[in-house]
């Protein structure tokens, strides 16, 4: 379970989807409507899965990373799937990427 925030929001869950600016943590939808770059930190504990439409930034997430556009992440445990580039310091599963690919 980790702390998670999200535009100022702060949410407690394991697995994050960000899709058409709608936040679902742990399969509940959230009373959200984001628009352009949204911020997610991860302020205690590890992400299990996080997936959205837009880029990525994050830090440590334990299990896969999913994104529309380029994923900038610390370690990843699973697999990491991009529309753009990818940079990672250590990914666990394989890594398929629309644009370049950087390992730390």
């Amino acid at each position: 379970m980790a702390t998670i925030i999200i535009d100022g929001a702060t949410y407690s869950g394991s697995t994050v989807s960000i899709v058409n600016g709608r936040v679902t943590i742990d399969g509940v939808p959230k009373d959200t409507n984001l628009s352009g770059l949204v911020e997610i930190r991860v302020t205690e504990g590890v992400l299990g899965e996080l997936s959205s439409d837009a880029a990525v930034f994050c830090g440590e997430v334990r299990g896969s990373v999913r994104a529309g556009g380029s994923v900038h992440c610390n370690n990843v445990g699973g697999n990491v799937n991009a529309g753009g580039s990818v940079n990672c310091d250590n990914v666990g599963g394989g890594v398929k990427a629309g644009g370049s690919v950087h390992r730390g």
